[in-house]
């Protein structure tokens, strides 16, 4: 059920609770919790990407094989990422990397070593500004286009993969991204590994969720990610699964 159809069918049942009330006095306090019902159903769908309920995002493949792809979200971070890239390297495991525009300033060798070493970079905005899901649809654009413009002046890419910030989705966000010809990328599991400071704990969440055509999101901005990822990679491959890249999986070019 996306946005619109729920509007429809919410003021159908608020005409059926009118005449309802008029007629048969049922009572003018089931508004209240009519409000309230309404209130949670569009949290919910701002919070939970995989509804797709503002906006159509990405957030599996086909689960017609066991295969998964791994995403990073928030860097290039540096020696952090370096990091990250040196084991998925060794793994020889693809990624995709989903890069905030302000934060290549000062990293572009290492964005350039991401796509060089077969990785692919999604947008992940400008800014990543805290205030980012109440920016007008204007200026939403802006940032995924500054993002990717940076990108395209260090590797020559444009990413079309974008990423939410907080995976957050409203009106706002899909007129943005349907104006500006981007690809909403969601996940079907997350870590939460920006939260989540006990190893073992992290690990066994991961590896117990996965899934066919699951879409892993992590952040290679997190020391804890970074202790896991041998292990991560190595649990992922005991259990029969593959690492696909992204685009792969999705069988989408990431790219202008």
């Amino acid at each position: 059920m996306n946005y619109r159809i729920f509007n429809f069918l919410f003021i159908i049942l608020i005409l059926v609770w009118i005449w309802a009330d008029r007629y048969f006095h049922a009572g003018s306090l089931f508004y209240g919790w009519l409000l309230l019902i309404y209130i949670i159903v569009l949290f919910c769908g701002t919070y939970f990407i995989q509804w797709g309920f503002f906006l159509k995002s990405i957030c599996y493949g086909p689960a017609t094989e066991k295969c998964i792809a791994i995403s990073f979200d928030d860097g290039p971070a540096g020696e952090k990422t370096d990091r990250v890239l040196d084991m998925l390297k060794e793994h020889q495991v693809e990624a995709a990397f989903f890069c905030i525009g302000k934060n290549i300033t000062g990293r572009e060798a290492q964005l350039k070593r991401i796509a060089a070493e077969g990785h692919i970079i999604g947008n992940h905005s400008y800014t990543h500004h805290p205030l980012f899901d109440l920016f007008s649809p204007g200026r939403m654009l802006r940032e995924m286009q500054n993002m990717s413009k940076s990108c395209r002046g260090v590797t020559g890419l444009s990413p079309l993969f974008f990423r939410p910030p907080f995976g957050v989705t409203n009106p706002n966000l899909k007129a943005a991204v349907l104006k500006g010809g981007f690809i909403s990328i969601g996940w079907s599991i997350r870590s939460y590994d920006t939260v989540i400071r006990d190893e073992n704990r992290l690990l066994k969440k991961i590896i117990s969720s996965l899934k066919p055509g699951a879409i892993l999101l992590l952040h290679d901005t997190q020391e804890t990610t970074i202790q896991i990822l041998p292990r991560l990679l190595k649990g992922i491959q005991e259990k029969g699964y593959r690492v696909e890249r992204l685009d792969k999986l999705i069988n989408l070019n990431p790219y202008d």
